[in-house]
Protein backbone atom coordinates (compact mmCIF):
# COMPACT_ATOMS: atom_id res chain seq x y z
CA UNK A 1 0.00 0.00 0.00
CA UNK A 2 2.96 2.31 0.63
CA UNK A 3 3.66 3.02 -3.03
CA UNK A 4 1.09 5.08 -4.89
CA UNK A 5 -0.30 6.22 -1.51
CA UNK A 6 -0.50 9.90 -0.57
CA UNK A 7 -1.35 11.17 2.90
CA UNK A 8 -3.17 14.53 3.06
CA UNK A 9 -3.11 16.34 6.42
CA UNK A 10 -5.46 19.31 6.82
CA UNK A 11 -4.97 21.95 9.50
CA UNK A 12 -7.16 24.96 10.24
CA UNK A 13 -10.65 25.72 9.07
CA UNK A 14 -13.26 23.98 6.95
CA UNK A 15 -12.32 26.22 4.01
CA UNK A 16 -8.94 24.46 3.96
CA UNK A 17 -10.73 21.12 4.21
CA UNK A 18 -12.64 21.84 0.99
CA UNK A 19 -9.34 22.51 -0.83
CA UNK A 20 -7.95 19.20 0.47
CA UNK A 21 -11.07 17.36 -0.72
CA UNK A 22 -10.71 18.79 -4.23
CA UNK A 23 -7.04 17.80 -4.31
CA UNK A 24 -7.86 14.30 -3.07
CA UNK A 25 -10.35 13.79 -5.91
CA UNK A 26 -7.73 14.84 -8.47
CA UNK A 27 -5.09 12.57 -6.94
CA UNK A 28 -7.47 9.60 -6.95
CA UNK A 29 -8.24 10.25 -10.60
CA UNK A 30 -4.48 10.18 -11.19
CA UNK A 31 -4.34 6.67 -9.74
CA UNK A 32 -3.26 7.32 -6.15
CA UNK A 33 -4.68 5.83 -2.98
CA UNK A 34 -5.26 8.84 -0.68
CA UNK A 35 -5.58 8.90 3.10
CA UNK A 36 -6.66 11.90 5.17
CA UNK A 37 -5.36 13.10 8.56
CA UNK A 38 -3.37 9.96 9.27
CA UNK A 39 -1.36 10.17 12.52
CA UNK A 40 1.86 8.92 10.93
CA UNK A 41 2.95 8.52 7.29
CA UNK A 42 1.30 5.59 5.53
CA UNK A 43 2.33 6.47 1.99
CA UNK A 44 5.40 7.45 0.05
CA UNK A 45 4.18 11.07 -0.25
CA UNK A 46 2.63 13.45 2.30
CA UNK A 47 0.91 16.80 1.64
CA UNK A 48 0.29 19.15 4.58
CA UNK A 49 -2.40 21.80 4.06
CA UNK A 50 -1.47 24.51 6.56
CA UNK A 51 -3.25 27.25 8.50
CA UNK A 52 -1.72 30.66 9.17
CA UNK A 53 -4.54 32.61 10.83
CA UNK A 54 -3.19 33.20 14.36
CA UNK A 55 -0.10 32.33 16.39
CA UNK A 56 -1.39 29.00 17.74
CA UNK A 57 -2.44 27.84 14.27
CA UNK A 58 0.91 28.79 12.80
CA UNK A 59 2.71 26.91 15.56
CA UNK A 60 0.59 23.81 14.98
CA UNK A 61 1.34 23.94 11.24
CA UNK A 62 5.10 24.33 11.80
CA UNK A 63 5.14 21.44 14.28
CA UNK A 64 3.29 19.18 11.85
CA UNK A 65 5.70 20.03 9.02
CA UNK A 66 8.70 19.32 11.29
CA UNK A 67 7.17 16.03 12.42
CA UNK A 68 6.78 14.82 8.84
CA UNK A 69 10.19 16.25 7.88
CA UNK A 70 11.69 14.03 10.56
CA UNK A 71 9.79 11.03 9.21
CA UNK A 72 11.29 11.79 5.81
CA UNK A 73 14.80 11.98 7.29
CA UNK A 74 14.21 8.61 8.98
CA UNK A 75 13.21 7.06 5.67
CA UNK A 76 9.47 6.66 6.37
CA UNK A 77 8.57 9.14 3.63
CA UNK A 78 9.94 9.82 0.17
CA UNK A 79 8.37 13.18 -0.66
CA UNK A 80 6.93 15.96 1.50
CA UNK A 81 4.89 18.84 0.09
CA UNK A 82 3.30 21.78 1.92
CA UNK A 83 0.40 24.00 0.78
CA UNK A 84 -2.21 26.33 2.29
CA UNK A 85 -2.32 29.63 4.17
CA UNK A 86 0.94 29.46 6.13
CA UNK A 87 2.76 28.38 2.99
CA UNK A 88 1.15 31.19 0.98
CA UNK A 89 2.33 33.77 3.48
CA UNK A 90 5.85 32.55 4.25
CA UNK A 91 6.79 30.67 1.09
CA UNK A 92 10.40 31.83 0.80
CA UNK A 93 11.17 31.81 4.52
CA UNK A 94 9.81 28.28 5.00
CA UNK A 95 11.78 26.93 2.05
CA UNK A 96 14.99 28.19 3.70
CA UNK A 97 14.06 27.12 7.24
CA UNK A 98 12.79 23.61 6.42
CA UNK A 99 14.76 22.30 3.42
CA UNK A 100 13.46 18.73 3.95
CA UNK A 101 10.21 19.84 2.28
CA UNK A 102 10.40 19.05 -1.44
CA UNK A 103 8.24 22.01 -2.43
CA UNK A 104 6.03 24.66 -0.85
CA UNK A 105 2.84 25.76 -2.63
CA UNK A 106 0.58 28.68 -1.79
CA UNK A 107 -3.14 28.52 -1.12
CA UNK A 108 -4.20 28.75 -4.74
CA UNK A 109 -1.50 27.06 -6.81
CA UNK A 110 -1.79 23.50 -5.50
CA UNK A 111 -2.69 22.41 -9.05
CA UNK A 112 1.06 22.65 -9.70
CA UNK A 113 1.51 19.76 -7.28
CA UNK A 114 -0.20 17.45 -9.78
CA UNK A 115 2.10 18.65 -12.54
CA UNK A 116 5.15 18.11 -10.31
CA UNK A 117 3.96 14.54 -9.77
CA UNK A 118 3.72 14.17 -13.55
CA UNK A 119 -0.10 14.09 -13.49
CA UNK A 120 -2.70 16.15 -15.33
CA UNK A 121 -5.31 18.36 -13.66
CA UNK A 122 -8.77 17.22 -14.79
CA UNK A 123 -10.75 20.42 -15.35
CA UNK A 124 -13.95 18.42 -15.90
CA UNK A 125 -13.74 17.32 -12.22
CA UNK A 126 -13.38 20.85 -10.81
CA UNK A 127 -16.59 20.63 -8.74
CA UNK A 128 -15.94 17.07 -7.57
CA UNK A 129 -14.48 16.21 -4.18
CA UNK A 130 -13.57 13.22 -2.07
CA UNK A 131 -15.48 13.93 1.13
CA UNK A 132 -13.62 13.60 4.41
CA UNK A 133 -16.80 14.30 6.38
CA UNK A 134 -19.53 11.72 6.94
CA UNK A 135 -21.23 11.31 3.54
CA UNK A 136 -24.48 13.00 4.65
CA UNK A 137 -22.97 16.48 5.13
CA UNK A 138 -20.45 18.70 3.37
CA UNK A 139 -18.94 22.16 3.53
CA UNK A 140 -19.78 24.40 0.59
CA UNK A 141 -17.31 27.22 -0.07
CA UNK A 142 -18.92 30.06 -2.03
CA UNK A 143 -16.04 32.56 -2.20
CA UNK A 144 -12.39 33.16 -1.42
CA UNK A 145 -10.62 36.12 0.13
CA UNK A 146 -11.92 39.16 1.98
CA UNK A 147 -12.24 42.88 1.26
CA UNK A 148 -12.66 43.81 4.95
CA UNK A 149 -9.67 45.40 6.59
CA UNK A 150 -10.08 44.49 10.26
CA UNK A 151 -7.06 45.66 12.22
CA UNK A 152 -5.99 42.27 13.59
CA UNK A 153 -6.67 39.98 10.64
CA UNK A 154 -4.05 38.62 8.25
CA UNK A 155 -6.56 36.76 6.05
CA UNK A 156 -6.77 39.49 3.35
CA UNK A 157 -2.96 39.48 3.23
CA UNK A 158 -2.96 35.71 2.72
CA UNK A 159 -5.99 35.19 0.47
CA UNK A 160 -6.29 38.52 -1.32
CA UNK A 161 -9.47 40.29 -2.33
CA UNK A 162 -12.92 38.76 -2.16
CA UNK A 163 -13.69 36.53 -5.17
CA UNK A 164 -17.18 35.05 -5.46
CA UNK A 165 -17.76 31.76 -7.23
CA UNK A 166 -20.35 31.94 -10.04
CA UNK A 167 -23.79 30.97 -8.76
CA UNK A 168 -24.36 28.29 -11.42
CA UNK A 169 -21.07 26.60 -10.55
CA UNK A 170 -22.06 26.47 -6.87
CA UNK A 171 -25.46 25.02 -7.76
CA UNK A 172 -23.79 22.39 -9.96
CA UNK A 173 -21.62 21.40 -7.03
CA UNK A 174 -24.66 21.16 -4.75
CA UNK A 175 -26.41 18.87 -7.24
CA UNK A 176 -23.26 16.76 -7.57
CA UNK A 177 -22.92 16.41 -3.78
CA UNK A 178 -26.62 15.54 -3.39
CA UNK A 179 -26.08 12.75 -5.96
CA UNK A 180 -23.36 11.42 -3.64
CA UNK A 181 -25.72 11.32 -0.65
CA UNK A 182 -25.16 14.76 0.92
CA UNK A 183 -28.28 16.10 2.66
CA UNK A 184 -26.82 18.90 4.78
CA UNK A 185 -24.71 21.84 3.60
CA UNK A 186 -22.57 24.12 5.77
CA UNK A 187 -22.24 27.21 3.57
CA UNK A 188 -18.85 28.82 4.26
CA UNK A 189 -16.72 31.76 3.15
CA UNK A 190 -14.32 34.15 4.77
CA UNK A 191 -17.20 36.63 4.66
CA UNK A 192 -20.59 35.34 3.50
CA UNK A 193 -22.48 38.62 3.25
CA UNK A 194 -20.19 40.04 0.56
CA UNK A 195 -21.06 37.20 -1.80
CA UNK A 196 -21.87 38.41 -5.31
CA UNK A 197 -20.72 42.04 -4.98
CA UNK A 198 -17.72 41.47 -7.27
CA UNK A 199 -19.57 39.34 -9.86
CA UNK A 200 -23.08 40.76 -9.83
CA UNK A 201 -22.52 44.25 -8.33
CA UNK A 202 -24.80 43.56 -5.38
CA UNK A 203 -25.09 41.25 -2.38
CA UNK A 204 -26.48 37.99 -3.71
CA UNK A 205 -26.39 35.74 -0.65
CA UNK A 206 -30.20 35.69 -0.16
CA UNK A 207 -30.78 34.65 -3.79
CA UNK A 208 -28.02 32.03 -3.67
CA UNK A 209 -29.40 30.43 -0.50
CA UNK A 210 -32.91 30.51 -1.94
CA UNK A 211 -31.71 28.72 -5.09
CA UNK A 212 -29.73 26.12 -3.13
CA UNK A 213 -32.86 25.45 -1.03
CA UNK A 214 -34.75 24.61 -4.23
CA UNK A 215 -32.37 21.78 -5.20
CA UNK A 216 -34.16 18.46 -4.55
CA UNK A 217 -32.45 16.47 -1.82
CA UNK A 218 -31.11 19.47 0.12
CA UNK A 219 -32.57 19.01 3.60
CA UNK A 220 -30.52 21.43 5.71
CA UNK A 221 -28.54 24.59 4.85
CA UNK A 222 -26.53 26.26 7.60
CA UNK A 223 -24.71 29.60 7.26
CA UNK A 224 -21.22 30.31 8.61
CA UNK A 225 -19.05 33.42 8.95
CA UNK A 226 -21.22 36.47 8.31
CA UNK A 227 -20.15 40.07 8.90
CA UNK A 228 -22.44 42.46 10.83
CA UNK A 229 -21.96 45.67 8.81
CA UNK A 230 -24.31 46.05 5.79
CA UNK A 231 -26.05 42.74 6.51
CA UNK A 232 -28.32 41.65 3.60
CA UNK A 233 -31.71 41.95 5.25
CA UNK A 234 -33.56 39.87 2.63
CA UNK A 235 -31.80 36.84 4.09
CA UNK A 236 -34.24 37.04 7.03
CA UNK A 237 -37.14 36.37 4.65
CA UNK A 238 -35.33 33.39 3.08
CA UNK A 239 -34.56 31.87 6.48
CA UNK A 240 -38.12 32.39 7.61
CA UNK A 241 -39.79 31.04 4.45
CA UNK A 242 -37.57 28.09 3.56
CA UNK A 243 -37.94 25.11 5.91
CA UNK A 244 -34.61 23.61 4.82
CA UNK A 245 -32.65 26.78 5.70
CA UNK A 246 -31.67 26.22 9.32
CA UNK A 247 -32.55 28.90 11.84
CA UNK A 248 -28.87 29.37 12.58
CA UNK A 249 -26.41 32.15 11.90
CA UNK A 250 -22.70 32.24 12.60
CA UNK A 251 -21.79 35.92 12.76
CA UNK A 252 -18.43 37.05 14.17
CA UNK A 253 -18.94 40.22 16.23
CA UNK A 254 -15.51 40.37 17.95
CA UNK A 255 -16.43 43.09 20.47
CA UNK A 256 -19.15 45.47 21.62
CA UNK A 257 -17.50 48.60 23.07
CA UNK A 258 -17.41 51.43 20.56
CA UNK A 259 -13.74 52.33 21.22
CA UNK A 260 -12.75 48.71 20.53
CA UNK A 261 -14.95 48.35 17.44
CA UNK A 262 -13.29 51.49 16.09
CA UNK A 263 -9.78 50.30 16.91
CA UNK A 264 -10.58 46.94 15.30
CA UNK A 265 -11.86 48.78 12.18
CA UNK A 266 -15.12 46.84 12.22
CA UNK A 267 -17.28 49.60 10.62
CA UNK A 268 -20.16 48.88 12.96
CA UNK A 269 -21.25 50.42 16.26
CA UNK A 270 -22.51 49.00 19.53
CA UNK A 271 -26.01 50.33 18.82
CA UNK A 272 -26.06 48.78 15.34
CA UNK A 273 -24.88 45.44 16.74
CA UNK A 274 -27.62 45.28 19.37
CA UNK A 275 -30.17 46.29 16.74
CA UNK A 276 -29.02 43.55 14.34
CA UNK A 277 -29.33 40.87 17.03
CA UNK A 278 -32.81 42.16 17.85
CA UNK A 279 -33.77 42.00 14.17
CA UNK A 280 -32.50 38.42 13.82
CA UNK A 281 -34.65 37.26 16.69
CA UNK A 282 -37.70 39.24 15.59
CA UNK A 283 -37.54 38.30 11.88
CA UNK A 284 -36.54 34.64 12.36
CA UNK A 285 -38.27 33.34 15.50
CA UNK A 286 -36.28 30.62 17.23
CA UNK A 287 -33.00 31.46 15.46
CA UNK A 288 -29.81 30.32 17.19
CA UNK A 289 -26.91 32.75 16.95
CA UNK A 290 -23.26 31.71 17.07
CA UNK A 291 -20.61 34.39 17.48
CA UNK A 292 -16.88 34.77 17.99
CA UNK A 293 -15.35 37.39 20.28
CA UNK A 294 -11.81 38.64 20.82
CA UNK A 295 -10.15 39.75 24.04
CA UNK A 296 -6.84 41.51 24.53
CA UNK A 297 -6.79 43.60 21.36
CA UNK A 298 -4.44 46.57 21.86
CA UNK A 299 -6.21 49.32 23.76
CA UNK A 300 -8.80 47.06 25.45
CA UNK A 301 -9.34 48.56 28.89
CA UNK A 302 -11.00 46.98 31.91
CA UNK A 303 -14.04 49.15 31.10
CA UNK A 304 -14.15 47.77 27.54
CA UNK A 305 -13.93 44.23 28.89
CA UNK A 306 -16.72 44.89 31.40
CA UNK A 307 -18.90 46.06 28.49
CA UNK A 308 -18.09 42.84 26.64
CA UNK A 309 -19.13 40.72 29.64
CA UNK A 310 -22.35 42.67 29.97
CA UNK A 311 -22.97 42.14 26.25
CA UNK A 312 -22.71 38.36 26.62
CA UNK A 313 -25.12 38.41 29.54
CA UNK A 314 -27.63 40.55 27.64
CA UNK A 315 -27.37 38.97 24.19
CA UNK A 316 -27.38 35.38 25.54
CA UNK A 317 -25.80 33.82 22.46
CA UNK A 318 -26.79 30.24 21.81
CA UNK A 319 -23.25 29.40 20.72
CA UNK A 320 -20.08 31.37 21.36
CA UNK A 321 -16.36 31.03 20.79
CA UNK A 322 -13.61 33.44 21.81
CA UNK A 323 -9.89 33.87 21.35
CA UNK A 324 -7.07 36.12 22.50
CA UNK A 325 -5.47 38.73 20.26
CA UNK A 326 -2.21 37.69 18.66
CA UNK A 327 -0.17 40.22 16.72
CA UNK A 328 0.08 39.31 13.02
CA UNK A 329 2.78 40.99 10.96
CA UNK A 330 1.53 43.09 8.09
CA UNK A 331 -1.79 43.90 9.75
CA UNK A 332 -2.98 47.40 10.63
CA UNK A 333 -2.78 46.59 14.36
CA UNK A 334 0.82 45.39 14.11
CA UNK A 335 1.81 48.62 12.36
CA UNK A 336 -0.17 51.09 14.45
CA UNK A 337 -0.70 49.63 17.94
CA UNK A 338 1.51 48.22 20.64
CA UNK A 339 0.56 44.72 21.83
CA UNK A 340 0.73 45.92 25.42
CA UNK A 341 -1.72 43.64 27.24
CA UNK A 342 0.13 40.78 29.02
CA UNK A 343 -0.71 37.26 27.83
CA UNK A 344 -1.85 36.22 31.31
CA UNK A 345 -4.37 39.11 31.34
CA UNK A 346 -5.64 38.09 27.90
CA UNK A 347 -6.01 34.49 29.05
CA UNK A 348 -7.79 35.50 32.27
CA UNK A 349 -10.28 37.58 30.26
CA UNK A 350 -10.84 34.70 27.85
CA UNK A 351 -11.46 32.27 30.72
CA UNK A 352 -13.90 34.68 32.33
CA UNK A 353 -15.88 35.14 29.11
CA UNK A 354 -16.12 31.40 28.50
CA UNK A 355 -17.18 30.80 32.10
CA UNK A 356 -20.09 33.25 31.69
CA UNK A 357 -21.06 31.61 28.41
CA UNK A 358 -20.90 28.13 29.92
CA UNK A 359 -23.60 29.10 32.40
CA UNK A 360 -25.77 30.57 29.62
CA UNK A 361 -25.27 27.48 27.45
CA UNK A 362 -26.26 25.19 30.33
CA UNK A 363 -29.48 27.18 30.88
CA UNK A 364 -30.35 27.13 27.19
CA UNK A 365 -29.71 23.39 26.92
CA UNK A 366 -31.91 22.77 29.97
CA UNK A 367 -34.70 24.80 28.33
CA UNK A 368 -34.82 22.24 25.50
CA UNK A 369 -35.71 19.36 27.84
CA UNK A 370 -39.20 18.17 26.93
CA UNK A 371 -39.01 19.49 23.37
CA UNK A 372 -39.25 17.29 20.31
CA UNK A 373 -36.57 18.15 17.74
CA UNK A 374 -35.52 16.89 14.31
CA UNK A 375 -32.08 15.27 14.66
CA UNK A 376 -29.61 13.95 12.09
CA UNK A 377 -27.46 11.01 13.21
CA UNK A 378 -23.71 11.50 12.62
CA UNK A 379 -22.16 8.40 14.18
CA UNK A 380 -22.33 5.60 16.72
CA UNK A 381 -19.89 6.08 19.61
CA UNK A 382 -19.79 3.57 22.46
CA UNK A 383 -23.32 3.11 23.78
CA UNK A 384 -24.69 6.25 22.10
CA UNK A 385 -25.83 7.42 18.72
CA UNK A 386 -24.52 10.97 18.30
CA UNK A 387 -26.68 13.45 16.39
CA UNK A 388 -27.35 17.14 15.91
CA UNK A 389 -30.34 19.46 15.62
CA UNK A 390 -30.70 22.22 13.02
CA UNK A 391 -29.16 24.52 15.64
CA UNK A 392 -25.88 22.60 15.75
CA UNK A 393 -23.04 22.67 13.28
CA UNK A 394 -20.58 19.74 13.16
CA UNK A 395 -17.40 19.89 15.27
CA UNK A 396 -18.17 23.19 17.04
CA UNK A 397 -21.65 22.92 18.56
CA UNK A 398 -23.47 20.71 21.10
CA UNK A 399 -24.61 17.22 20.15
CA UNK A 400 -27.58 15.02 20.97
CA UNK A 401 -26.77 11.69 22.61
CA UNK A 402 -29.27 8.87 22.11
CA UNK A 403 -28.76 5.61 23.99
CA UNK A 404 -28.34 2.74 21.57
CA UNK A 405 -30.83 0.33 23.17
CA UNK A 406 -32.53 -2.16 20.87
CA UNK A 407 -33.46 0.31 18.16
CA UNK A 408 -31.03 0.53 15.24
CA UNK A 409 -30.67 4.05 13.85
CA UNK A 410 -29.22 4.76 10.43
CA UNK A 411 -26.25 7.12 10.15
CA UNK A 412 -27.24 10.15 8.05
CA UNK A 413 -30.96 9.74 8.65
CA UNK A 414 -33.27 12.19 10.39
CA UNK A 415 -35.35 11.26 13.43
CA UNK A 416 -37.81 13.01 15.70
CA UNK A 417 -36.18 13.00 19.12
CA UNK A 418 -37.59 13.98 22.50
CA UNK A 419 -34.99 15.75 24.65
CA UNK A 420 -35.00 14.09 28.07
CA UNK A 421 -31.92 15.61 29.76
CA UNK A 422 -29.04 18.03 29.29
CA UNK A 423 -25.66 19.02 30.66
CA UNK A 424 -23.53 22.16 30.16
CA UNK A 425 -23.01 21.39 26.48
CA UNK A 426 -24.91 18.38 25.17
CA UNK A 427 -28.47 17.09 25.07
CA UNK A 428 -29.77 13.59 25.74
CA UNK A 429 -32.76 12.25 23.85
CA UNK A 430 -34.90 9.32 22.82
CA UNK A 431 -36.35 8.63 19.40
CA UNK A 432 -40.11 9.04 19.22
Amino acid sequence: MKRKTIDIITLGCSKNLVDSEHLMRQLEEAGYHVTHDTEKPEGEIAVINTCGFIGDAKEESINMILEFAQAKEEGDLEKLYVMGCLSERYLKELAIEIPQVDKFYGKFNWVELLQDLGKAYHEELHIERTLTTPRHYAYLKISEGCDRKCSYCAIPIITGKHVSRPMEEILDEVRYLVSKGVKEFQVIAQELTYYGVDLYKKQMLPELIERISEVPGVEWIRLHYAYPAHFPMDLFRVMRERPNVCRYMDIALQHISNPMLEKMRRHVTQEETYHLIEQFRKEVPGIHLRTTLMVGHPGETEADFEELKEFIRKARFDRMGAFTYSEEEGTYAAAHYEDEIPQEVKQARLDELMSIQQGISAEQSAAKVGQCLKVIIDRLEGDYYIGRTEFDSPEVDPEVLIEQGKQKLLIGNFYQVEIINSDDFDLFGRVI
